[in-house]
């Protein structure tokens, strides 16, 4: 196959009519010992009928013809994703986390807009990405495009939808509320990200959204883990995608990959990853590691909403601290002590005066950390800021069946060594808790490729070091660290982190700034 000027697409075949019988845009221009060389027209629709017609290789002609918008240079296993996207209608991206699947696809949804195959574009993702990823890449990628965010109440999401933006961006409980004003929207493309989170057929969130999908919807499903606790999991996500090539039933499904063992138990069958792997096509995966041009070390930050209770006394607690700095000198440990309330109060544990412990709804966040797990195969390293938080996560964790070990200050040397020993070389525990301080310096957890930060610290220092206990020599696979945060506080906290601020004077200035949002 040779591309010519851009414009046409020239194949060689031995059955030249089932080209030219389906794409009009064509012509034989040579035959010789019985192969013809065709010309074809190169658009999206003959790209993606001739990708059909089980012709290797099909390139999209976003490959020739976009620009690749925005303030960031696409790599190229980004490329690839967004070219493969523009020739498929519906498909599944299964890239790893960190890998800029958004940006992929948000450049190939550009294209189609340009290209006049689309129109408009509903993101239904969970609240944590909705600005740290969506909104974020959209400014840089495609910044020439109107965004609308349809979260908060239903008036402010109805007012955003009837504003008519080319993305909108709505979390995945707000498509029952406004299921109608959606489907007036008129979306030519839904993108599901996190598509876990639709893979119970049965919910009445999966039968919401599919409502929106129409036979003519494009439909892209993001998720970098597919069936990743059962393969029962792949069945909502195929049903949705696919309801005419999906078994018409769950029971058939369950019976094709699940062995019944007893009457409670079922375990899947030998070839039941064969089975998932057919059922969730088309697909695009690239993991870290194959992305040769990605850096090694990736950073992403997801906003989570604090909860009533932790907003109510996260106000008093700042509203006291402003009376009180009121027309005094603060200083910095005056500063810093009522930073690490604030602090406190976002991770959900806060101390009293007396060292008692009120433990906060920190559901949002607690959800949002599972989703980063479920998100990759490797071990997953959470740090915690406060010891107060570690044993109500240890607790959560437990609860939902992960094997879950601890380090903080009061753990002894030698027992330290002990799970660190056992995190490295044993297959369990997946996850491990650190207090930051208590295992940033010399020690290696390459056994994990993904660090979660559940709130910030004070120390600049502590937080390069601890970063860098997976990114050392040893580690088989590109790193993730994911940052949380959900209070003015910690976006602070963590702005100063990443310029490598860790003095007194900046630490001030932070306090006014947080004291005065």
């Amino acid at each position: 196959m040779e591309i010519v000027e851009n414009r046409a697409l020239k194949l060689r075949l031995r059955n030249p009519a089932q080209v030219l019988n389906v794409i009009p845009k064509s012509t034989v221009i040579g035959d010789s010992n019985g192969v013809s060389e065709v010309l074809v027209h190169w658009g999206i629709e003959e790209a993606q009928v001739l990708k059909n017609l089980r012709i290797k290789n099909v390139p999209s002609p976003i490959i020739a013809r976009y620009k690749w918008t925005g303030s960031r240079d696409p790599y190229t296993h980004q490329k690839q994703t967004s070219a493969f996207l523009t020739l498929n209608r519906r498909a599944y991206v299964f890239n790893d986390p960190g890998t800029g699947k958004t940006l992929s696809m948000i450049w190939a949804a550009d294209y189609l807009m340009k290209a006049k195959h689309i129109r408009r574009v509903l993101v239904i993702c969970p609240v944590s990405v909705m600005y740290a990823a969506w909104v974020s890449d959209l400014f840089h990628g495609a910044m020439h495009r109107s965004v609308g965010i349809a979260h908060g109440s239903k008036a402010q999401r109805e007012a955003v939808l009837d504003e008519g933006t080319e993305f909108v961006i709505i979390n995945f409980d707000g498509i029952a509320i406004m299921l109608d004003k959606l489907i007036e929207g008129r979306f030519d493309l839904i993108i599901i990200d996190e598509a876990n989170y639709v893979k119970t057929a049965t919910t009445n969130r999966w039968k919401s959204i599919n409502k929106l999908v129409k036979p003519d919807t494009w439909l892209w499903m993001a998720t970098g883990t597919p069936a990743s606790q059962s393969p029962l999991d792949a069945y909502g996500l195929a049903k949705m995608m696919s309801p005419t090539t999906a078994p018409r039933n769950f029971g058939l499904y369950r019976d094709s990959v699940m062995m019944k063992i007893t009457t409670f138990k079922w375990v899947p069958k030998r070839d039941a990853t064969q089975i998932v792997n057919q059922l969730l096509q088309p697909a695009i995966r690239f993991t870290k590691d194959e992305c040769l041009d990605l850096p090694d070390l990736v950073y992403t930050t997801r906003d989570v909403p604090l909860s009533k209770q932790q907003q109510k006394l996260y106000n008093e607690l700042r509203t006291k601290m402003a009376a009180t700095a009121a027309g005094e000198t603060i200083s910095a440990v005056n500063a810093a002590v009522g930073m690490q309330k604030l602090l406190q109060v976002s991770a959900g544990a806060v101390y009293t005066d007396d060292r008692a412990t009120i433990e906060l709804d920190i559901t949002d966040r607690y959800n949002t950390l599972v989703e980063v797990i479920e998100e990759t195969t490797q071990k997953v390293i959470v740090f915690v800021p406060y010891v107060n938080t570690l044993e109500v996560l240890r607790e959560k964790l437990v609860a939902s069946k992960y094997t879950v070990d601890m380090i903080y200050g009061a753990v002894p040397a030698t027992k330290r060594g002990d799970i660190i020993k056992r995190f490295q070389e044993q297959p369990d525990p997946r996850i491990l808790l650190i207090q930051p301080q208590a295992a940033s310096h010399g020690i290696t957890l390459h056994a994990a490729n993904t660090i979660v930060w559940w709130g910030p610290i004070m120390s600049y220092e502590t937080y390069v070091q601890a970063n860098a206990r997976i990114h050392r020599s040893g580690q088989k696979h590109k790193c993730l660290i994911v940052r949380l945060q959900g209070s003015p506080v910690e976006v602070k906290r963590y702005k100063a982190l990443d310029t490598c601020e860790d003095t007194n004077e900046s630490l001030l200035e932070m306090f006014r700034d947080v004291l005065t949002m």
